[in-house]
This record gives C-alpha cells, structure tokens and sequence, in this order.
C-alpha cells in the first residue's frame, strides 16, 4: 500500500524530492492532492513498508 510522506505546493519541487529519494533507491512517486484555482498540493508517495526509511533521509538530506 501506499503512503504519503512529503506534500508540497509546487510541482517542480516534488519532482525534484521524487528524484533525489530515487537516487538514493527509493521507490516513490508523485500524485496531486488538492487543486484550488491556480494552486496545488502535490502528495509524495512511498510504499508503506519503506515510508519511515525514507521520512529519516528526507530529514538527513534536510529536505523537511
């Protein structure tokens, strides 16, 4: 199953979140979670098994 782990507002950051996490062998993908006129929240996904792995790189690569 998947999980969310990151939401952003901008797409090119989740993009380049979503690549990062890639480079360092996660599996993880991007999906929209609320559009409100021109705005947006983008939701990172992870597998439920790896999402607390990768909620640890995400704060050592000092992403959040």
């Amino acid at each position: 199953m998947w999980t969310a782990i990151h939401v952003v507002d901008d797409y090119s950051r989740a993009k380049e979140i979503e690549n990062i996490l890639v480079e360092e062998g996660f599996l993880v993908k991007i999906r929209i979670f609320d559009k409100d006129g021109d705005s947006s929240l983008y939701k990172i996904l992870a597998p439920e098994l790896e999402a607390e792995d990768i909620q640890l790189a995400l704060m050592d690569l000092g992403i959040i």
